[in-house]
């Protein structure tokens, strides 16, 4: 097997050449698990029929709330067969979303023109539509399609709304096919019920980076109110 090239300065000891090699071989061993889970997800069994629920979107410009349209949850997928939804926390009534779906969501976006070569992707919550598209606006979702899937079983049918209303951040991805819209995959951050909000991390840049810092993640959590970042936010 082919060992590290150019990780580390000539100037490095004997010590941290010994150590970074072993990270090495972890690195790469993690790397050859990760695409054999991504082989094993590709070839998932077609997944469960979906309704073709009303859902209800904005107009195109997205400094309007109005006029709301209805549409079908193939609507979506516009000019592709795959369709992946981020199922935000925002409840309808809430003043914001979830803090840390929207530091998820902030992630999506910035390569959402990539995505758009690929799939189409959409966020849906339990928010009305102007709920909705005024947290989109202050967050900077230019070109995000943000639907409400509110007084629907969309979100209960993918898990991503208990049955006592609480709600779950997570992922799903559906594909058209000739019957309709039929389930691909789903995962949440709670995903396994006992490691806390991990279970969609390898989707946010955000955690990639702070992991490669010596201090790591720490305890730290996402924040609305981070100074000039949200549009209008002054403080």
């Amino acid at each position: 097997m082919t060992g590290p090239v150019g990780l580390w300065p000539e100037s490095a000891d004997d010590g941290y050449r010994e150590a970074r090699t072993e990270l090495w071989h972890a690195e790469r061993n993690l790397r050859d698990a990760l695409e054999a889970v991504a082989r094993a997800r590709r070839a998932l069994p077609p997944g469960a029929l979906l309704e073709d629920y009303p859902l209800r979107e904005g107009p195109d410009d997205p400094g309007l709330d109005e006029p709301e349209r209805v549409l079908g949850l193939v609507d979506l997928f516009g000019e592709h067969d795959t369709l992946v939804v981020y199922h935000l926390m925002f409840a309808p009534g809430a003043r914001e979303g979830c803090r840390m779906c929207s530091m998820w969501v902030d992630g999506l976006h910035g390569v959402s023109h990539h995505l758009a070569r690929h799939t189409a992707f959409a966020v849906v919550a339990e928010a009305g539509v102007p709920e909705l598209r005024a947290w989109g606006r202050r967050r900077g979702w230019d070109g995000l399609r943000l639907v409400s899937a509110g007084g629907t079983s969309f979100g209960r049918d993918l898990g991503a709304v208990h049955e006592d209303g609480s709600l779950r951040p997570g992922l799903s991805v559906l594909r058209r096919d000739g019957d309709g819209v039929r389930h691909f995959y789903t995962a949440f951050a709670d995903w396994t019920g006992e490691d806390g909000e991990r279970g969609i991390d390898l989707y946010s840049p955000v955690w990639q980076v702070l992991d490669l810092l010596p201090q790591g993640r720490g305890s730290w959590y996402a924040a609305n109110d981070y100074a000039g970042r949200l549009r209008g936010d002054r403080r």
